[in-house]
């Protein structure tokens, strides 16, 4: 029963991992902000020729609701992503160990700073016990002054939920809790503004 489950969520994992690339697709495509691009993954916007609407038409976008899942916060409470139902949500993983994810750290806490009252921001720790314990990366907060909201992922459920096995990955789900897309590895300060701006303009 116990490998049954295992089974069932590894397939569950591949399919949102697969999700956040069409996501992530999406958004590279359906976006440009203003000035430069945000980063040499987003490509220049396709210029094609006007197409008569009345003999064809574009096959909507799929939707991808975002998984549910359950992690904790400094003081052991449940959390769940559901609890931030209608406000858009970011949700970061990161580790102590992840020398990718402690760059991209004060950009987070910038744009928490900036963002905070319109969006929700869940830097969600991937403590396996091993590499990473609750009181190391406790121990790391404090250190660093950092004051944006932080769950443990002491299950490993919202790990397993995305498939985020490679460090640092970030999600951005909308209000409604549609999961728009996702970024694998560091962001800079003006990519994360500008995934952040997509996701406002989203709903």
């Amino acid at each position: 029963m116990k490998n049954k489950k295992l089974v069932i969520l590894a397939v569950l994992a591949v399919l949102i991992f697969t999700a956040a690339f069409i996501g992530y697709d999406y958004l590279t495509k359906n976006y440009q902000p203003e000035g430069e691009n945000p980063s040499s993954e987003v490509s220049e916007p396709e210029v094609t020729e006007t197409e008569d609407v009345s003999e064809s038409s574009e096959p909507e976008e799929e939707v991808i609701m975002a998984p549910d899942f359950i992690v904790y916060d400094a003081e052991g409470n449940e959390v769940n992503l559901s609890d931030f139902s209608g406000k858009p949500v970011v949700i970061n993983f990161w580790a102590t160990w992840c020398g990718y994810c402690v760059s991209e750290m004060p950009s987070f806490e910038k744009a928490y700073a900036e963002y905070g009252d319109e969006v929700a921001f869940m830097m969600i720790n991937v403590t396996d016990g091993q590499r990473e314990t609750k009181e190391s990366a406790m121990e790391f907060l404090t250190e660093n002054g950092y004051t944006f909201p932080v769950y443990y992922d002491e299950d490993l459920s919202a790990t397993m939920a995305y498939g985020a096995w490679s460090l640092p990955a970030t999600g951005f789900i909308t209000e409604s809790g549609v999961f728009l897309g996702g970024k694998l590895g560091a962001m800079s300060e003006e990519v994360l503004y500008s995934y952040i701006e997509v996701l406002l303009a989203a709903e």
